[in-house]
């Protein structure tokens, strides 16, 4: 190998190592060109997420007060929160997880009182959907897109008249395609729901959050079953995008 061609060698070496260390920007590579509403923090501002097992994650529901790492979980909430409490120590956040393993829209709306408006939140963040998805898919649930729609409306509608003010995140539902329970059989349906939720963040002027893009790109870095064990539940890695692709929504 001559000198020159050495150079261009290990020129492309770092070029390589470059483009490794840069995976963190993923989210930004899914999100290039979009310009989301942001969130602005402020002191002593409640933030609440909501959802289902993706936020759940284990979860103990009987820790009290908010920043509980117990209460928080072990998922993308947890990892979001603590990135927080971490930057903005100044600004006395309290910060609630209280997602449900399983739940759909409507138990959201079951529980909202307890769950969601006793907490007075100014920022609340939902992802909720696959569950009004899967559960039909496999004959659990007789949900339609359009109830799902109907009922997210009417669930952020009763939040909006009771806080005119709220701050809302809505992440996108999703799944990722060829990893144990998401198949061919999911689409095009699926994608109604994630079209629905995209309408209902707009609709409030909702930071939204297109979880779908960020595994879509994730996966051209490692294969699929690195970022979730079975197509739906973000692995450890998974729930870091998860909770970068959040902080993101952050000014």
């Amino acid at each position: 190998m001559n000198t020159s061609d050495r150079r261009s060698f290990l020129r492309n070496v770092s070029l390589g190592s470059l483009a490794a260390i840069s995976l963190p920007n993923i989210v930004s590579a899914a999100t290039a060109g979009a310009k989301p509403a942001k969130i602005q923090l402020k002191k002593d501002y409640t933030i609440l997420f909501q959802g289902d097992s993706i936020t759940d994650v284990g979860r103990k529901r009987d820790a009290e007060g908010p920043n509980n790492g117990a209460a928080l979980g072990g998922g993308y909430a947890f990892m979001a929160a603590s990135e927080l409490l971490w930057q903005h120590p100044d600004k006395n956040l309290s910060i609630y997880n209280r997602g449900i393993s399983g739940n759909k829209v409507y138990q959201l709306a079951e529980r909202w009182d307890a769950d969601c408006l006793n907490l007075k939140p100014n920022v609340l963040s939902i992802l909720i959907g696959v569950n009004d998805y899967w559960h039909k898919h496999n004959g659990k649930y007789d949900g339609t897109s359009k109830v799902y729609r109907t009922d997210y409306d009417k669930l952020l509608d009763r939040t909006k008249q009771k806080f005119p003010d709220l701050q809302l995140i809505i992440g996108e539902p999703f799944a990722v395609k060829g990893v144990k329970a998401v198949d061919d059989t999911w689409y095009p349906e699926f994608n109604e729901y994630r079209a629905a939720a995209k309408e209902i963040a707009d609709k409030y002027k909702a930071a939204f959050i297109p979880y779908q893009a960020i595994f879509d790109k994730a996966i051209q870095s490692a294969p699929a079953s690195y970022w979730t064990g079975d197509g739906v539940h973000p692995s450890l890695a998974g729930a870091r995008l998860m909770a970068q692709a959040w902080l993101d929504c952050i000014k």
